[in-house]
């Protein structure tokens, strides 16, 4: 970004670590905060966030005259809440006759000075700048060093080796492997993990299985190609080019056709070549496919826990299997996502995926529950969410799926004929342990339900529509 000019109350696009630039307001910094050192730069106010940094000037732009092109390039559901609000903060000035009304806690209309919030001040190579793409999202661990939150655990059941590494795709210092990677299947996930990877500069080979029957999905590799991906054209064929080959597939019989089939990855694989099972998947089929790749060449499986609502650096990675092709895929990992978590012995990051999708599906359907007897009992759906924000329940996830629900918008996130395949493997994993899983039985009905009301292509929040037919 070129250098500009600036003072006091200019709006501003600041760009901090890998983040796209974000609408923002040239501030005053409180007196007792020092300005850095050796850096020409201006203390920045971003709108959605509340978020305050010390910006370079060169990571400055107007906010008029660079408005149209930041909006044609970042098109994420917080990036255009911003942009409303600083439209709605233009109006609010226009109608004050230009005179901005200061609300830093300089004091209210009788003089009395009012409390203000401490700031939250982000730093360039701060690891919580996931804010600028997700304000409410606040992971407890967030604000420790990554030294103090690398650590192996060893467990007394099974001798599990977990270990959280987290990831530097927060503040761009991602070094891309030199290995070439093979990425097959691109739905709603696996299009999210392709585009950050060649993001990061990693090279990728994707095959997509789709292509032959849906014009789109053929679009949908066009537009990778476009950005530097290269097209295999059969899943052995991308195995035997690439070192890592990561497939996300949406059931446990994609996954193994996929493996096991014409032209399938067992076609393709050689000793030396890493397969990576990213799919959510019951355990009993992560080790069948471990034992069978395993046999010629190395097997992780690493299922994600995240949404593509949520994506660009916020998934989590659960890893298990051959660690030395967890530490291959280190580059990558940091690319997909804030962490990653390897769980030892393979089928482990199966069963801990199918128990956190468990755990959300079952809270989803409880959400819904809750509106929908806030409606039938006289009481507002609007305040209810609003009172949810404000509790110990708030999180984005509770305020993206609310909203999906008030506005009658139910495009996937995260399919729910997915999440009512990962209560229902849930629920045979408990009963192979001899453990009740009572309550996702009963949410795993209310999907059922939904599904039979023709919702499974849409988000997992339409289970509302299961309480309203």
């Amino acid at each position: 970004m070129a250098t500009v000019h600036l003072r006091i109350g200019d709006l501003v696009w600041g760009k901090l670590g890998r983040y796209p630039p974000w609408p923002g307001k040239v501030v005053s910094p409180p007196k007792d905060l020092k300005k850095p050192r050796g850096k020409k730069c201006h203390f920045v106010k971003f709108f959605g966030t509340e978020d305050h940094a010390w910006i370079k000037v060169e990571q400055l732009k107007p906010y008029h005259p660079h408005k149209e092109e930041m909006i044609k390039i970042n098109k994420g559901k917080r990036f255009q809440q911003a942009v409303d609000a600083v439209e709605d903060f233009l109006k609010k000035k226009e109608k004050q006759g230009g005179k901005e009304q200061n609300s830093e806690g300089k004091g209210d209309s009788k003089g009395k000075k009012t409390p203000t919030k401490p700031l939250k001040i982000l730093e360039e190579d701060d690891e919580d700048l996931s804010a600028l793409k997700d304000p409410s999202e606040k992971p407890a661990s967030s604000m420790e060093p990554i030294s103090k939150r690398l650590k192996v655990v060893e467990e007394d059941t099974r001798s599990t080796s977990i270990q959280a590494a987290d990831s530097t795709a927060i503040n761009g210092s991602i070094t891309p492997t030199d290995k070439r990677i093979g990425f097959l299947g691109l739905g709603l996930m696996g299009s999210g993990i392709v585009s950050n990877l060649l993001k990061m500069g990693h090279v990728v080979t994707v095959w997509n299985r789709t292509v032959e029957k849906v014009p789109q999905d053929n679009q949908h590799c066009d537009l990778f190609i476009q950005e530097g991906a290269r097209l295999g054209r059969t899943p052995a064929e991308v195995v035997s080019m690439c070192d890592i080959t990561f497939s996300c597939v949406s059931d446990p019989k994609a996954a193994r056709d996929l493996v096991l089939g014409p032209s399938g990855v067992l076609q393709g694989i050689r000793p030396g070549k890493c397969y990576v099972e990213m799919s959510t998947v019951d355990p009993e089929t992560i080790t069948e496919l471990s034992q069978v790749i395993s046999s010629h060449g190395r097997f992780l499986e690493a299922p994600v826990a995240g949404s593509t609502g949520l994506y660009d650096g916020m998934l989590v990675i659960l890893a298990a299997g051959d660690r030395t092709v967890y530490e291959d895929c280190s580059s990558c990992f940091q690319a997909m996502g804030k962490t990653s978590f390897f769980l030892g012995e393979v089928g482990n990051a199966a069963r801990m995926m199918l128990i956190l999708n468990m755990v959300q599906g079952s809270f989803m359907a409880t959400i819904a529950e809750g509106l929908t007897l806030a409606q039938a009992t006289g009481q507002s759906q609007h305040t209810f969410l609003d009172i949810l924000s404000q509790g110990q329940m708030a999180s984005t996830f509770v305020d993206q799926k609310c909203q999906n629900i008030l506005q009658g918008n139910f495009k996937p996130d995260y399919y729910l004929k997915h999440i009512q395949k990962d209560l229902r493997l849930a629920i045979s994993m408990g009963d192979t342990a001899n453990h009740p899983t009572p309550m996702a039985a009963a949410a795993n009905e209310v999907y059922k339900r939904a599904k039979a009301l023709d919702q499974s292509d849409n988000d997992m929040s339409a289970v509302y529509r299961a309480y309203i037919h």
